[in-house]
């Protein structure tokens, strides 16, 4: 059997992978807005205070004589119901809400990948049970069990994140799972098995290795996805709490005001929407990109 048979599929076709990438940046109009919108809420989140142009409301300072001021020139968001500047606190307020979503993917990510690649590349016994215990947790909808955790921890942004990851690891083992079952029977694999590789070199190496790309393709449509459940986490009193600069709690802040001050809620669910969006859109370019069965382009 020649060394060439246990090498990895994860082989580039037709060029450089960072060519093709530009080519279809270059094509795909979406692709590119999501990948504008996603450079932008990261922008926002790393040098938010120094882009704000009234930090110290960011982060929770009142201004009495400014309150419910409507969009204006000073203000280009108007102010809340505290005089608080609405985009200084969406500014800030990207940090916390990036930060969150990249933690809730991570963790569900180091359990659920390990656990599905396990599941699937041993199979028998070992597969049910995890499975069984996978399903378990599926069975209850994502935001209403990460709801139940959060009742029981605490409201905090910190137990929210919590909440989320526990809800969110299920996907990703069942995701990995079905692709260490496609996997495990692959050429490289029964050669590597053949010359004696170990299982717990043959998964991280030719397994894992090779569910890159559809977990990549998950974590980023789950970062746009977990930013909206933290803030309908926060918007029910379970997420951050007052005076953090959440875009979840600001929109429950400004409900009561939605006819006469629309804006102190307006903004931070726009912000939501465009972070959601980007997030949605450069996943969905990147599954198109990297499926084989689609036509490359």
């Amino acid at each position: 059997m020649t060394s060439t048979a246990i090498l990895p599929t994860f082989v580039p076709v037709g060029g450089s992978t960072v060519s093709r990438i530009m080519r279809v940046l270059r094509t795909d109009r979406l692709a590119l807005l999501g990948l504008v919108l996603i450079i932008l809420v990261t922008i926002l989140a790393l040098f938010g205070p120094w882009i704000a142009p009234f930090p110290e409301q960011g982060y929770g300072e009142t201004s009495v004589e400014n309150r419910g001021l409507a969009p204006s020139a000073v203000h280009w968001f108007g102010t809340d119901q505290l005089g608080r500047d609405i985009l200084s606190r969406v500014i800030i307020g990207t940090g916390p809400a990036l930060t969150i979503s990249l933690f809730v993917v991570g963790i569900a990510a180091l359990i659920g990948v390990p656990l599905g690649a396990i599941a699937g590349y041993r199979g028998g016994w070992l597969d049910t049970v995890l499975m069984r215990v996978t399903e378990i947790f599926q069975a209850f909808p994502p935001l209403l069990l990460a709801m139940v955790t959060v009742a029981i921890l605490g409201p905090s942004l910190t137990n929210a994140g919590i909440a989320l990851a526990i809800s969110w690891w299920p996907w990703y083992a069942r995701l990995v799972r079905a692709e260490a079952r496609a996997l495990r029977d692959r050429p490289f694999v029964e050669a590597a098995r053949a010359t004696g590789v170990p299982a717990w070199r043959i998964l991280p190496r030719h397994i894992l290795r090779n569910c890159l790309t559809p977990i990549l393709v998950q974590a980023t449509v789950d970062i746009g996805a977990v930013v909206l459940a933290a803030g309908s986490l926060a918007f029910i009193g379970l997420g951050a709490q007052p005076p953090s600069p959440d875009w979840g709690l600001m929109v429950a802040e400004g409900r009561g005001q939605i006819f006469t001050a629309w804006w102190i809620s307006a903004f931070p669910g726009l912000a939501i929407f465009v972070t959601v969006l980007g997030f949605n859109l450069l996943g969905d370019s990147l599954r198109d990109f990297f499926d084989p069965r689609q036509v490359k382009r």
